[in-house]
């Protein structure tokens, strides 16, 4: 099996996917775009493509960010999509489906940085993929934005601070606002890059560091394997999609 990752960020990586990734002896291939690292000419070859997150929003125009072409990732998304191959979107990455599929990005109701729950919907307590999901977990987060919406995409869970957490786009093809791959190691290059200094006393949703630092994301990172194992080894052929 071969996994790309799209990697915006040093301090937002893949954290524990890259471990999901070793126990199972999978090729894995890069994109540092912050490296300068180019995206793949296509999806040839993909069987799952990864894209993270990063401080950047889908419009955020290349005269602001060089490295960061939101026009190409969507192309890249949508080719794999067409091919059969499963897509995961984290965060940004989440937002970036959405805008490949026609559905724009929009601003969440609250800004989250941190550990709190998230709520399985309908849909999300029947999903084929997230069967091990308890009907609310305790996830991490770290966003101000969320992903669009397509006609028959289905939102899986929500939170308190944001309608859209986890949005299935097809069968294959998932977007994950929240961030179930965050480990320690992760965590502290988001601390040291990302947080939010002097917002903490009035945002609702924004945990200081010390809580942050203190949570065990093992469990979370648990599901997010059996979430990756399923999808990944989902081979059916793929006749109608949500979109």
């Amino acid at each position: 099996m071969r996994v790309h990752l799209v990697i915006h960020e040093a301090f937002e990586g893949p954290g524990a996917i890259l471990d999901w990734c070793d126990e199972r002896a999978y090729h894995v291939t890069t994109s540092h775009l912050y490296r300068g690292e180019p995206l793949p000419e296509s999806g040839e070859g993909i069987d799952l493509l990864v894209v993270l997150g990063g401080p950047q929003s889908p419009d955020t125009p290349q005269s602001e960010c060089p490295h960061f072409d939101s026009q190409r990732e969507q192309a890249l998304i949508r080719q794999c999509i067409e091919q059969g191959s499963a897509v995961l979107g984290i965060c940004l990455g989440a937002q970036l489906i959405g805008e490949a599929l026609g559905a724009p990005y929009q601003k969440s109701p609250e800004p989250e940085i941190g550990y709190f729950p998230i709520q399985l919907s309908e849909d999300g307590h029947i999903d084929e993929h997230i069967p091990h999901f308890a009907p609310q977990e305790i996830v991490g987060h770290w966003h101000n934005d969320m992903p669009g919406l397509t006609p028959n995409s289905r939102v899986l869970a929500s939170s308190e601070g944001c309608p859209r957490q986890i949005v299935k786009y097809g069968p294959r093809v998932y977007g994950f606002q929240c961030h179930l791959e965050l480990t320690p190691l992760a965590v502290e290059g988001l601390l040291q890059a990302a947080y939010p200094e002097g917002e903490v006393a009035n945002k609702r949703f924004i945990q200081d560091p010390a809580s942050i630092r203190a949570f065990d994301t093992a469990p979370m990172n648990a599901h997010l394997f059996a979430f990756l194992d399923s999808v990944l080894t989902d081979n059916d052929l793929v006749t109608e999609w949500l979109f």
